[in-house]
């Protein structure tokens, strides 16, 4: 991995930045919004612009945020130079969050553990499929990764340092993290940094008091918001903050939020850090079994070798142990689980991946070369498949069975038929050239090699598949066609399936129409006429419901099922029956 570098160690952040930039940065606008969750985000950025309220803004006509707003500060401010929120500015925040993320690891563990690993760990990071995931959607998670990890590294340094003084930074950090999705994004890191000070003998109560100093003082910018948006919101807000901070962590909300056992923890861990886990796998041949028998003893010799095993470790490792283990533990706790949560585990278990990818160059390299060939197949088929599409060779009538049909032709068809483009021709011929530099180089440089071939298969998935196939599913081009039949003025939406709590709103038609929609129940007074949204067969309910009172007349049958709620949406035209009152 050295031969990857310069030759100075301060200069060893430029090519790790570069690759963040191309890895993160090329395609981020490329994709259009494609599921409820972005555009569930981006509107309330967009909302912040158009009505000028960046404490507690309304959107989707009469939402409330469900997250603090520093993630919806930051999309704002990046879309403020052009005045208008895209997709790749509503990204933008998430990708230079990761950035930041990695190249802070980076240059924590290089001053404490050396280059190498420094290096191997901020690739792995940035190479998992989770983070990749996470660092290029317009979601909170990754702001919140960012500025939980970067206050356990400041308040590291802090204890490192005797724990003199006001760790400012990680108080602005902890604040940031409060400020992007609640208290546990300031009582974690926290919770993690105090257990590690105790362990290393710097006294119970002295580490007590002073990270809840760290605590009070970080609390100051969330309260000052909390405030502003209680006098705004009132009592309904004070019941959102509840559901979201207190019912969802004891599994007791009004409605269900994404609840799994506590074994979907350790499948999405596992499943997050591909490519890598191949890899991990495909080792477990090579390990030293033998070394375990010690453990295998009695559970109090097993203690006896952990306390003596933890206090022979160094302050980094250790520090990284419990940062995985303090975080992943307190996840798996309660019901409402998903994988992004683990997202600030993903640096410290990089850590000790980064350890084990060096041990294998020493040991076992054709662990490597192995896993570089399994990469190779993947490229390969990748590769032959998109060709193949492009001249034909797959019917349609292979993908058009099942539930899915339709959205798979729509996806082959535009596999078929996507304009060429120069840099549609470099991107889909990208993971061949990491192919070839993994074929030249693995003797000599195994890691590299392989590190190369994995974001060659990145840079090609991420600018000329993931587009072209995902941008089927989006419904702009229906909110386009709704734009032209209304420039301005409000559009209407009625959804038979509301949830108390957590209403369903068509996100991604209101994101591209400005914000414009509203749900025709909650509009005071009741319109007179205008635009309707609806999905498969609610007209008929709608109907039923206001009887009397409004006459409908079909506008379009998209025959499109919907990125939000995969139902076929339908516009109408309404308006009142002469006579009604």
């Amino acid at each position: 991995m050295q031969s990857l570098l310069p030759t100075k160690p301060q200069h060893y952040v430029w090519p790790l930045a570069a690759l963040c930039v191309i890895t993160l940065f090329l395609f981020l606008g490329d994709t259009l919004f494609n599921t409820r969750g972005e555009p569930r985000e981006a509107v309330v950025a967009l909302s912040m612009l158009k009505e000028g309220n960046w404490v507690l803004p309304i959107n989707n006509g009469v939402d409330m945020a469900y997250k603090p707003p520093f993630f919806h500060w930051l999309v704002a401010l990046c879309s403020l130079p052009i005045g208008h929120v895209t997709e790749y500015t509503a990204r933008m925040p998430s990708a230079i969050a990761a950035t930041v993320m990695v190249l802070a690891g980076f240059r924590f563990f290089q001053q404490r553990q050396g280059t190498a690993v420094a290096m191997l760990m901020a690739v792995v990071t940035l190479g998992s499929f989770e983070v990749h995931r996470a660092a290029v959607a317009c979601r909170v998670d990754m702001v919140l990764t960012c500025m939980m990890v970067l206050s356990l590294y400041t308040l590291y340094i802090w204890v490192e340092r005797g724990m003199k003084g006001i760790p400012l930074w990680g108080v602005l950090c902890l604040s940031a993290a409060f400020l992007s999705k609640g208290p546990v994004g300031m009582g974690l890191p926290c919770v993690v940094v105090a257990v590690f000070a105790w362990l290393r003998g710097h006294g119970f109560w002295r580490v007590t008091w002073r990270m809840a100093l760290v605590g009070v003082l970080a609390l100051v910018l969330p309260a000052a918001w909390y405030v502003a948006a209680w006098r705004e919101g009132g009592d309904r807000f004070l019941h959102l903050v509840y559901e979201e901070n207190v019912l969802r962590l004891l599994g007791r909300m009004t409605y269900e939020s994404h609840v799994n056992p506590w074994h979907y923890n350790v499948l999405t861990l596992v499943t997050g850090f591909v490519p890598y886990t191949l890899l991990m796998l495909m080792s477990l041949p090579v390990l030293p079994w033998r070394k375990l028998k010690p453990w295998l003893g009695r559970p109090a010799q097993w203690w006896a070798r952990l306390k003596a095993w933890v206090k022979g470790m160094d302050d980094a490792r250790l520090f990284a142990l419990l940062s995985a283990v303090i975080i992943f533990v307190f996840y798996c706790i309660p019901k409402s689980k998903r994988s992004v949560y683990l997202l600030p585990v993903y640096p410290f278990v990089a850590y000790y991946m980064a350890e084990y990818l060096l041990w294998l160059r020493h040991n076992h390299r054709r662990v490597l070369d192995a896993f570089g060939w399994v990469l190779t197949a993947v490229a390969l088929v990748l590769t032959l498949a998109f060709w193949a599409i492009r001249f034909g060779l797959v019917p349609t009538e292979l993908v058009a069975g099942g539930h899915g049909g339709p959205q798979n032709v729509a996806m082959l068809t535009a596999l078929q038929h996507t304009p060429y483009t120069p840099m549609l021709l470099v991107t889909v011929m990208m993971p061949l050239i990491g192919v070839a530099i993994f074929m030249r180089h693995r003797r000599m440089l195994p890691l590299t090699s392989v590190v190369i071939l994995v974001f060659a298969l990145y840079f090609g998935l991420d600018g000329a598949y993931q587009p072209i196939v995902l941008n089927t599913k989006s419904d702009k081009p229906q909110a386009d066609y709704i734009a032209r039949m209304a420039p301005t003025g409000t559009i209407y939406s009625y959804r038979t399936d509301v949830t108390p709590g957590n209403p369903m709103h068509p996100f991604t038609l209101n994101f591209y129409l400005g914000d414009r929609i509203a749900p025709i129940e909650a509009s005071k007074p009741m319109p007179c006429s205008g635009l309707l949204v609806v999905g498969n067969d609610e007209i008929e309910t709608f109907k039923q419901q206001y009887a009397g009172r409004y006459k409908v007349q079909l506008v379009q049958d998209f025959d499109h099922r919907s990125c939000d709620d995969h139902k076929m949406l339908k516009l109408y035209r309404f308006e009142t029956i002469p006579g009604h009152l």
